[in-house]
C-alpha cells in the first residue's frame, strides 16, 4: 500500500513539474511576462511560481522514492528522510494554499493591467513595436480589443485584431484574461489540495 502511494506521490510531483514548465513557458504567460514593466508585480510572481513548483515536485518526488526505498530495505533512516521531505513539502503547500486566498485576484489584475498599458500605448502612439506586441497578445488569447462602456472604439482594433475578427463580435481581451487566468488556477489550486492531502 505504501508503494502505491509513494506511485501517486511521484506521479503527482510529475504533474506539479509540468504543470511549473506550461506556466512559466506557455505562449500567453510569456507574452504577458515579456511586455510587463519593472513596475508590475506580474513577471515576479511568474519567476517566483515557477521556481516554488519545481522546488515542490521534485521535494515530493524526492520524498516518493526515499518512502519506497525505505519500504524495500525497511530502513528507518531513509523512512525518516522520506517523512522528512513530506514534512517539508507541506510547510510549503500551506503558504501557497494560504496565498491563494488572500492575493486572488493579484495575479489577474496584474495580468490585465500589462494588457491594459500594452493598448493604451498603442492607442496613444502607433509606435510599430507595441501594436506588434498588441497583435501577438491578441493572437494567443484570440480576442479583439476591449469594450468600452461609452462604445467609442479606436482603429487599435482594425490594426491588431486577428483577420477576420470584428471587433463588435470578437471577445472583450480583458475579459478572456480573466477567463483563461481564473481556469488556471483553479487547476493549480486543486493540484495544490490533492498534494496536500498525499503529504498529510
Amino acid at each position: 500500500q505504501l508503494l502505491v502511494t509513494s506511485l501517486c506521490v511521484m506521479l503527482l510531483g510529475l504533474s506539479i513539474a509540468t504543470l511549473s514548465t506550461v506556466t512559466h513557458y506557455g505562449l500567453r504567460f510569456t507574452l504577458i511576462s515579456n511586455v510587463s514593466l519593472d513596475s508590475n508585480s506580474y513577471r515576479v510572481i511568474h519567476q517566483r511560481a515557477f521556481y516554488f513548483g519545481i522546488c515542490l515536485s521534485m521535494t515530493l518526488i524526492l520524498a516518493a522514492l526515499l518512502s519506497s526505498a525505505a519500504t524495500v530495505r525497511e530502513s528507518q533512516c531513509l523512512t525518516a528522510m522520506g517523512f522528512f521531505c513530506f514534512a517539508l513539502a507541506f510547510c510549503g503547500l500551506i503558504p501557497a494554499a494560504c496565498w491563494r486566498y488572500t492575493h486572488s485576484t493579484e495575479v489577474e489584475d496584474s495580468m490585465m493591467d500589462v494588457y491594459d498599458f500594452v493598448y493604451e500605448e498603442v492607442r496613444r502612439n502607433t509606435s510599430s513595436f507595441r501594436r506588434h506586441e498588441l497583435t501577438a497578445i491578441h493572437e494567443a488569447f484570440l480576442c479583439c480589443g476591449k469594450h468600452s462602456p461609452f462604445g467609442d472604439t479606436t482603429n487599435v482594433e482594425h490594426k491588431t485584431c486577428p483577420p477576420g475578427q470584428v471587433h463588435d463580435e470578437g471577445q472583450d481581451c480583458l475579459r478572456e484574461i480573466q477567463d483563461f487566468l481564473k481556469k488556471h488556477m483553479d487547476f493549480v489550486f486543486s493540484l495544490l489540495g490533492i498534494a496536500v492531502g498525499f503529504t498529510v
